[in-house]
């Protein structure tokens, strides 16, 4: 409604600007000039017979005709040019008051958006949409950092964004303001060693180890950070060690765990995987099979899933499932081809390719 509020405003401004000048009755310069002229020379008529240089005759004659056109004169000024001066004001004034404002809308309803709602610049900055990017908000929560680098709830919604876009470096300032400024947790020491290894391309450093250990002695059960321990252990090339951290990750993890996958992905690369879990009824199934029987029970039921999210691939959990299973089987090609199917199943939902992206974090099947 404000919108057409200030339209209506602009109209009738522009139709006062056309009435204004029309209302006012116009005034000819020359208006009785001629008139003027007459008398002057009715004047010079009299001066002239009384000094004897023109006779009577003549000096009636000559009245005569100058009455005549002074006469006329008059006439001119008070007959048709007003007449149709007026019918012009009046047209002007028609178009001002009809012409001008249905103009104005039909030509408004097809080329703007009457329907669009208020949206103000501030309240436009603040939305986090689609048409905003994450650039830009990261740049105004950074400007409000600017002016309060003490604020240790913007440091920590900062450093997490950080670290998801690949500004590592900024992530460990972001992360130590926020141990700085909000007090020490085994989540931030584990958060800003994970920035640290990213940081440095993946590898973790004697500083980032201290982290995770110092972390680690804040809880015990900190997933991330024994998850890097491990991950440092197999850099160092302590395999064995780096399967013992893994493995007792698994066993305390619970069985719907999002981290699940990338533990089980980084047992593979160590060799220190074993087959699938198999659900319970299937375990007390199997029991008594050979190796090779259950191994091919398990080929089966791998391939049925398989199958089924070929029908229906909209299970982010399942296709995550199935590239696991393919690595822990050793089966690598296929993890690969099921890891373009499930990308391929969800590329026109982008919160479950976001969430498959992340399952499918660490696998090293994208390289």
């Amino acid at each position: 409604m404000t919108l057409w509020f200030v339209f209506a405003l602009m109209t009738a401004a522009a139709i006062f600007a056309v009435l204004w000048p029309l209302s006012r009755r116009g005034r000819s310069q020359n208006d009785a000039s001629e008139a003027v002229v007459y008398k002057d020379q009715l004047s010079e008529i009299d001066r002239d017979l009384a000094a004897g240089l023109i006779g009577a005759p003549e000096a009636e004659a000559a009245r005569v005709e100058i009455g005549r056109r002074l006469l006329a004169a008059a006439d001119e000024q008070r007959g048709p040019p007003v007449a149709a001066s007026l019918r012009w004001r009046r047209i002007a004034a028609l178009i001002a008051l009809i012409a001008l404002p249905i103009g104005s809308v039909a030509l408004y309803l097809p080329l703007g958006s009457p329907q669009l709602r208020d949206f103000p610049l501030a309240e436009r900055m603040r939305q986090p949409n689609g048409n905003q990017s994450l650039d830009n908000l990261v740049a105004q929560v950074e400007a409000h950092l600017e002016k309060h680098p003490t604020d240790g709830r913007g440091w920590n919604v900062l450093a997490p964004v950080l670290t998801r876009l690949g500004r590592y470096d900024d992530a460990v300032r972001a992360y130590r303001n926020s141990i700085t400024y909000n007090g020490e947790s085994a989540e931030r020491r584990a958060d800003l060693g994970e920035a640290l290894t990213g940081a440095a391309g993946g590898v973790v450093t004697a500083e980032a180890k201290t982290e995770f250990e110092h972390a680690v002695a804040l809880d015990a059960n900190e997933m991330k950070a024994q998850y890097f321990l491990g991950v440092s252990a197999e850099q160092d090339g302590r395999k064995s060690e780096a399967a013992a951290i893994w493995n007792g990750l698994l066993a305390k993890s619970p069985p719907d765990a999002p981290w699940r996958p990338m533990v089980q992905a980084a047992l593979v690369r160590v060799g220190g995987a074993t087959a699938p879990a198999l659900p319970d009824g299937a375990m007390a199934a199997v029991k008594d099979m050979s190796d090779a029987d259950r191994n091919a029970m398990i080929h089966t039921m791998v391939e049925r899933l398989a199958t089924r999210l070929k029908q229906n691939g909209d299970d982010v959990q399942g296709w995550l499932r199935l590239v696991r299973a393919y690595m822990v089987l050793g089966e690598r090609d296929k993890a690969k081809s099921a890891l373009t199917d499930a990308r391929q199943a969800v590329a026109n939902d982008a919160e479950r390719l976001r969430q498959l992206n992340e399952g499918l974090q660490n696998l090293g099947l994208d390289g």
